[in-house]
């Protein structure tokens, strides 16, 4: 496993285990909605701009922030083209080290070939999943997809390499304009109003399926 293609769109990341990874969509009732990716890795921002001028860490190249910008540029332009895609926008802030991607789109499957589009020019690497989510408005229910385990390959990780995970954190937030009825997986935490799911956790436990983001939504 190459660990730089494991993280998306910033490999400065990879400097440091304090960082977080903030998964966002918004779906509205005719199955359209909106689409945000965080990476905010402000608390180690001393750290990173201090490693940053570096030339290598760990034995990889420290990227530039020209190189960085030229990736988040390269995704936002792939989007851009997926269809079922629109109003794609991009905001880097290398001051604080947070980085955003955000979109529209006209059904939730357009994020997964989104997502497919980047791992075919090699803008993510081949292990990010990208069958994400699945969902029949006329059954009213979503899934968040089971994902494969990563656990054989942080196993083969080098101990330098495990400790970017150390205290690295996911959080998946799913907004809905209808309300939920039911769902399969009880770690999702459910909004006092029924229309909202959020599931955090280190980014550990999802690698080693600790904990599950696979869920079964069902509405009313």
């Amino acid at each position: 496993m190459k660990l730089k293609y494991f993280l998306f769109l910033m490999p400065l990341l990879l400097l440091t285990s304090c960082f977080d990874i903030l998964d966002k969509v918004n779906i509205r009732a005719d199955g359209s909605g909106d689409y945000t990716l965080i990476l905010n890795a402000s608390k180690s921002k001393t750290r990173i701009a201090s490693l940053s001028k570096m030339e290598t860490v760990n034995g990889k190249k420290v990227p530039k922030r020209s190189e960085i910008e030229s990736k988040i540029n390269q995704a936002a332009q792939i989007f851009k083209t997926t269809p079922g895609i629109s109003n794609v926008k991009t905001s880097m802030d290398f001051d604080n080290y947070i980085i955003k991607l955000s979109c529209s789109f006209k059904k939730i499957e357009n994020i997964n070939t989104g997502l497919e589009n980047l791992k075919a020019k090699n803008i993510i690497g081949k292990m990010i999943p990208t069958n994400m989510y699945s969902q029949n408005i006329q059954n009213k229910t979503l899934t968040r997809n089971k994902i494969n385990t990563f656990k054989e390959d942080y196993n083969k990780l080098s101990a330098a390499d495990k400790e970017v995970f150390a205290t690295a954190k996911y959080v998946s937030v799913m907004q809905f304009e209808n309300t939920i009825k039911s769902q399969s997986n009880s770690l999702y935490q459910l909004s006092p109003n029924k229309k909202a799911l959020k599931l955090d956790g280190n980014i550990l436990d999802f690698i080693l399926q600790k904990k599950q983001l696979h869920n079964n939504i069902q509405f009313q």
